[in-house]
């Protein structure tokens, strides 16, 4: 079993060798405009236009909380937008992180990241915009990614821990 690297840097560059799965949390609303998005739209339109599309065609596709889709954004590059917030804001339903919704999608990124031969990058998934709790999100990754020997490498950037 592997672990959780950690290190300062940006996400959407990661400076590792082989094929890098980046994976990231998406609403359900079909909103992308704040947050770690913004660095993936600068970096690459692809994995914008494609959860638009994805949102808009959601009555006849698996658009919903716990689906991923991955977005080849170069050779070696795949985006994973998860669909793991409910809504965007924070209101009587408390934060609209869904920490089952990122355990299903971690699981299909698992599989994905496997099938590659690919290791996996991410912010601290769910813990931004969505409100969530790095003490409930990091098992989840441990179970579902790094307990099948899948290198992850989580990205501190700025001053941020």
């Amino acid at each position: 079993m592997s672990e959780i690297r950690y290190v300062r840097g940006d996400a959407t560059a990661p400076s590792v060798k082989g094929v890098k799965v980046i994976a990231h949390v998406c609403n359900d609303l079909g909103g992308w405009g704040k947050g770690f998005v913004l660095a993936l739209s600068r970096r690459w339109p692809e994995p914008e236009a494609a959860y638009r599309a994805w949102h808009r065609d959601r009555a006849s596709n698996d658009f919903a909380l716990g689906a991923v889709q991955f977005v080849q954004v170069e050779p070696y590059v795949w985006v994973a937008n998860m669909i793991g917030q409910r809504g965007m804001r924070t209101g009587s339903t408390g934060a609209p992180v869904r920490y089952e919704a990122i355990g299903t999608a971690l699981g299909r990124v698992a599989d994905r990241a496997a099938g590659l031969e690919a290791s996996v990058h991410m912010p601290r998934i769910g813990c931004g915009l969505a409100g969530g709790k790095w003490s409930r999100v990091e098992p989840l990754i441990s179970d579902r990614l790094t307990r099948r020997g899948i290198p992850v490498t989580v990205y501190d950037h700025g001053d941020t821990p």
